[in-house]
């Protein structure tokens, strides 16, 4: 089982550490840490939980898992995360966001939650795109879908293809939407890794706004990159999808 208790502010290892697997940050304040820290593990990679911004100094690269987006921005402050975050990312530490993550290191949000006071909800930044939250509808409208998925190696595979043998593409994952945002625009520089045709978008009725009403021909935009930021509408730790991770760790290496 995945440790969220590994000593913290530990010194940075020597240079030799891309033979050992990289050191993986997981922002532990809300959301599906435990899952992406089990996922870093089984690849062979230290999961740290983040709580503080002294714990920053210690990783490679940081996750920030899904949950509620208004939530993690608020406790990202609360506990002093928020500017040390934009420091390290400016600083070019890399960063992988999934869902709520992904909201987090978006420079736009198109719907951004408000507080009482009227003041709309902060991110990270650092992908220059504009995101809507909830985008594909409630709990309720939480489905599954292959997607194509690019830059990723092809699954590894026991014994020799054979009669009977199934082989999963290369390009393609396994993807879970719960309460998913979508990407309505990218920036030149922010490379489109996936996108779920509107045909694969399951039919959510008539009760949604007009906005999460999928016209008939156009698909959404669910898996980004630029440069050493990635982030991905949907979850691939709750689906026993690991290349997406291997994606963010060959990132971190410099391998990809």
């Amino acid at each position: 089982m995945a440790s969220l208790d590994s000593p913290r502010d530990s010194p940075r290892p020597p240079a030799r550490r891309a033979s050992l697997g990289a050191r993986v940050g997981v922002l532990a304040l809300q959301g599906d840490v435990r899952e992406h820290a089990l996922t870093l593990e089984a690849l062979g990679s230290v999961a740290v939980p983040v709580r503080r911004a002294s714990e920053l100094a210690g990783i490679d690269g940081l996750i920030l898992p899904g949950g509620e987006s208004t939530t993690i921005d608020k406790l990202t402050r609360i506990f002093g995360l928020a500017e040390p975050l934009k420091d390290a990312m400016r600083n070019g530490m890399p960063m992988y966001g999934s869902c709520a993550g992904m909201i987090m290191l978006a420079d736009r949000i198109a719907d951004p939650s408000c507080d009482q006071h009227g003041n709309p909800q902060q991110t990270i930044g650092g992908l220059d795109m504009v995101v809507r939250r909830n985008a594909f509808g409630r709990q309720r409208e939480s489905f599954e879908t292959t997607l194509r998925f690019e830059g990723l190696d092809r699954p590894d595979t026991a014994g020799d293809d054979g009669p009977g043998t199934q082989r999963r593409e290369a390009d393609t994952v396994q993807a879970v939407f719960i309460r998913a945002p979508w990407v309505e625009k990218v920036g030149d520089g922010v490379r489109v890794l996936a996108s779920i045709p509107a045909a694969d978008i399951p039919d959510p009725g008539n009760d949604l706004p007009a906005h999460q009403l999928t016209p008939a021909g156009v698909a959404r935009i669910v898996a980004v990159r630029s440069g050493t930021l990635l982030a991905t509408s949907f979850h691939p730790e709750v689906t026993g999808e690991r290349r997406v991770h291997e994606l963010f760790i060959r990132m971190i290496r410099g391998e990809a």
